[in-house]
């Protein structure tokens, strides 16, 4: 009879018995939390979205309350607020971010200026520190709610419209390629992780991330996050170094969460050598800014190409763009695009599937935010088999009358 080998990945280097994971992850959830207790209560709070630190004395949360709205009726909107509690010296602040760097299994050093983390309920932590930070050690620290990652809990509180939802449901069933844009803290990530409940079960989905934060739906999903090199500079992996992997473990989906260099070029190329299905976020006010942003970051890669060519490559790779806008405490889809062939004179041609309404800058509206323009999709014969399939009757966007404007070329 063959023995079985020692399993020694729970023994130390002193030799002793060491945490499992279950245990470890506990042992740092108590000791960050423990850290943090100045806004403990803050991080298991459903109402707060985010926290700011400002140097240990400093200290603003942004909350969803409830308003009176016109007529008496109840409004939630996100107000960012100043509070009363501090840390009782930058000597405990530091303590706290510490913790938290180690929990995402990164150091705190003098040489380290600026650090990406996470805590363990996977909110994103982002530590700037002195000099670079004049306030002192700052923290930032976003909070996702699972409860707000369902397409139905977002339609209840106005971020998406049952239209848009329809329509991305299609669009995800056919796999067309999504763009998500948006400025900082406008809900791209939310988005991504509700409308990925669109792919199907059976599909393989790889996300790739600088910083975990993606729970999406599939469950045939596999997790690979960007590492820094050491101390010493060994080890380490970028963006681009797990996309290039990615594509020889076999995704049906490519989820980046956002592109923020020469990776993009890899994720274009990827949406049209046989990942359709894929999405990524991009950081862009419009969706023409995403797609000269898009140009731009594919631009920071090692590889020439022709402007034209990169044009007719991000236009042949970008089926559609859901552009996201933060309004009086609103997080909201404002408009939705879909992406033609290049034009003549090598420009981008976009069509405006959904647009945002006058309701978007009014306080007081609790929907209306964007209504169909009419506009049909390309893939408007497909869409509708599509739809009839999974239970959906007319759906704006793919049953509309219009003709694309491509199309008749």
């Amino acid at each position: 009879m063959i023995a079985e080998p020692a399993n020694n990945d729970n023994i130390d280097a002193t030799g002793d018995a060491a945490p499992g994971d279950g245990a470890r992850e506990k042992l740092f959830k108590g000791t960050v939390l423990r850290l943090l207790t100045p806004i403990a209560d803050f991080l298991t709070d459903p109402d707060v979205s985010e926290v700011l630190i400002n140097g240990a004395d400093e200290i603003y949360v942004e909350r969803r309350i409830e308003e009176e709205g016109p007529r008496g009726k109840p409004i939630s909107r996100a107000r960012l607020l100043k509070t009363d509690r501090a840390f009782r010296s930058a000597h405990d602040l530091e303590a706290a971010a510490r913790a938290i760097a180690q929990y995402s299994g990164k150091l705190l050093t003098p040489t380290e200026q600026s650090i990406e983390a996470r805590l363990y309920d996977k909110s994103r932590v982002h530590i700037v520190q002195a000099p670079a930070a004049r306030n002192g050690l700052c923290i930032a620290i976003r909070r996702f709610s699972k409860a707000h990652h369902t397409v139905a809990k977002l339609i209840e509180i106005g971020s998406i419209s049952p239209e848009i939802a329809d329509f991305l449901h299609v669009a995800m069933a056919l796999k067309k390629n999504v763009l998500v844009s948006g400025g900082t803290s406008t809900g791209k990530t939310t988005i991504l992780n509700a409308i990925s409940e669109f792919m199907g079960d059976a599909d393989r989905v790889i996300v790739i991330e600088d910083v975990n934060e993606l729970d999406i739906r599939p469950a045939h999903s596999v997790y690979f996050e960007a590492q820094k090199p050491d101390r010493f500079g060994q080890g380490g992996i970028t963006i681009r170094d797990l996309f290039k992997a990615s594509l020889r473990m076999r995704p049906d989906r490519i989820l980046v969460g956002e592109c923020r260099g020469g990776e993009a070029l890899d994720m274009i190329q990827a949406m049209t050598s046989g990942h359709s299905g894929s999405m990524t976020t991009v950081h862009a006010d419009t969706p023409a800014d995403a797609l000269n942003r898009l140009e731009t970051l594919a631009l920071m890669s090692d590889v020439a190409l022709p402007q034209r060519a990169l044009r007719a490559q991000i236009a042949s790779a970008v089926d559609v763009i859901v552009q996201l806008q933060r309004v009086a405490g609103r997080r909201l889809v404002s408009e939705v695009a879909e992406i033609g062939p290049l034009a003549a004179d090598g420009t981008y041609r976009l069509a405006t599937v959904f647009e945002k309404t006058e309701a978007v800058y009014d306080p007081d509206a609790t929907g209306g935010f964007t209504h169909p323009t009419g506009h049909t999709v390309a893939f408007a014969d497909d869409g509708q088999m599509i739809a009839r399939q999974i239970g959906l009757g007319p759906v704006a966007g793919i049953d509309d009358p219009a003709a694309t404007e491509w199309t008749k070329e």
